[in-house]
């Protein structure tokens, strides 16, 4: 994910200015960074900081050379203009994006989310009856969703057989959606999983490592952008929300947009867990902060 602190929305600049040198690897000005900070943050809330010009760069420069475009101008007129620009505005978001995860990832929410929250909710849903909505909001390739599942696979369906679980990853990287759709990972995924876990839910199959198909049909995935405010409308009736590392890549805009749109999205008395190095102070008011050993959620009132 890239690190990001709070800063006003950018404005719009004039007309690009580019010099390139055939001989080695073009450098935006600082007028063509404007205008490409502006039209990534227009897509999508993620705004890079100035002091990330060069990460930026040397991402636009892969699609550029894969793309034989010679320009950081003709490459943004053609997510403009180009009647591939949809598909194209899929590999962008790829480039920009970084996708780090692995099984288990922050196990401490997981532990509060069988130990405390899960129970808590079910008590409210007749003893175990009805729906128990869970949404990895920045999936990556399924990991943390998974994980999820497996946990309570083992730990809850055997209490409450009744009990309809839902789990919904997504992301807005389409490459990394493809990935956990279906659910076969490399040994970097699997590092941290613990033993019982790998042993019952995964087969190794050459170098790969296949994740159960009673887990892998308890998930399901998609693509969303969480900037998209019509998107955003059908992903209501979440229980509980779990969104880390996203809100490093926004603006203080762009945060507080996101997070009133996931709470919109969680039912009453659902809750939210973001990433360790992330908070919601002076970003929203609306959730009541809940301590768990290690690690804090935040609940809807």
């Amino acid at each position: 994910m890239l690190n990001s602190t709070a800063t006003l929305k950018p404005t719009g600049v004039g007309k690009l200015n580019f010099s390139f040198n055939t001989s080695q690897d073009q450098k935006l000005l600082p007028q063509a960074f404007g205008e490409w900070r502006k039209f990534i943050y227009d897509l999508c809330g993620i705004y890079f900081q100035d002091n990330k010009k060069y990460l930026l760069e040397s991402r636009l420069q892969k699609r550029i050379k894969h793309l034989n475009i010679d320009t950081f101008e003709k490459y943004l007129q053609y997510l403009k203009t180009s009647p591939k620009r949809e598909d194209e505005k899929k590999q962008l978001y790829e480039a920009i994006t970084i996708n780090e995860t692995y099984f288990f990832r922050n196990q401490p929410q997981l532990d509060a989310l069988i130990a405390s929250i899960v129970p808590e909710l079910l008590e409210n849903k007749n003893g175990g009856f009805g729906r128990l909505r869970i949404w990895s909001a920045a999936s990556s390739s399924g990991e943390e969703a998974y994980s999820i599942a497996m946990m309570l696979n083992e730990m809850i369906l055997p209490k409450y057989p009744n009990l309809r679980v839902e789990i919904i990853g997504t992301d807005i990287n389409y490459a990394v959606i493809e990935t956990a759709k279906k659910g076969i990972f490399k040994e970097y995924s699997i590092r941290n999983t613990p033993p019982i876990y790998l042993k019952k839910y995964f087969k190794k199959v050459d170098n790969n490592y296949v994740i159960a198909p009673e887990i892998k049909k308890m998930v399901s995935f998609k693509v969303l952008n969480l900037y998209d405010d019509m998107a955003m409308r059908v992903m209501g009736k979440s229980d509980i929300v779990f969104c880390a590392n996203v809100l490093i890549y926004f603006d203080l805009e762009s945060k507080i947009k996101v997070v009133n749109n996931l709470y919109n999205s969680l039912n009453s008395n659902g809750y939210l867990f973001i990433g360790y190095s992330e908070t919601l102070h002076g970003i929203s008011k609306a959730f009541k902060l809940v301590s768990f050993p290690k690690t804090i959620g935040y609940k809807k009132g």
